[in-house]
């Protein structure tokens, strides 16, 4: 138990009795206060995003690479050390000259994705395939992903690489 004891004065015939303040009812508010504050203060934001995901369409378009084609889609590969690839073609077509490289600074790859678009003969199927390597990381996912809400287009799909992309890939980055 804390106690405060205070030493007695002798003034006249009078003796006047020590002072004692009992402390533990302010170690049990101090606790109490403590657990207050525990329970109500949010020590950090949970940290999410949104993928913003459309809605189901009650009667989809069946979707393959046939129905897409080649120009009406436009594919990311993201690579290691921050680099990112994009392509317009198909199996046959891919070669190391039209793998094209960009960069993640500014909204370059937003305006890549709106060229296409533009250039698309069926905008209503136009689709963003992207298409993350083992060596990339979640950083530049992110990134991507970003730009394509950027640029206001609902139709992506993440895949995994093709061997026939990641041939032309590797080879583009030797």
């Amino acid at each position: 138990m804390a106690e405060v004891m205070t030493q007695e004065k002798q003034s006249g015939r009078q003796r006047k009795k020590p002072i004692r303040i009992d402390m533990t009812p302010m170690v049990d508010l101090g606790f109490l206060l403590i657990t207050f504050f525990m329970f109500t203060t949010n020590f950090t934001k949970p940290n999410v995003m949104d993928l913003g995901l459309p809605a189901k369409d009650p009667n989809p378009i069946p979707i393959n690479d046939k129905v897409i084609g080649d120009k009406n889609q436009v594919t990311f590969i993201l690579g290691k050390d921050n680099r990112v690839f994009y392509h317009q073609s198909n199996e046959k077509d891919l070669t190391e000259n039209n793998l094209e490289e960009t960069d993640f600074s500014g909204v370059k790859i937003s305006k890549i994705i709106s060229e296409a678009y533009n250039k698309a003969p069926k905008k209503e199927v136009f689709t963003i395939i992207i298409k993350p390597t083992d060596e990339a990381n979640y950083k530049n996912f992110v990134d991507v992903l970003d730009n394509i809400s950027i640029s206001k287009k609902e139709r992506y799909g993440i895949t995994d690489i093709k061997p026939w992309e990641k041939k032309v890939y590797e080879n583009v980055t030797k």
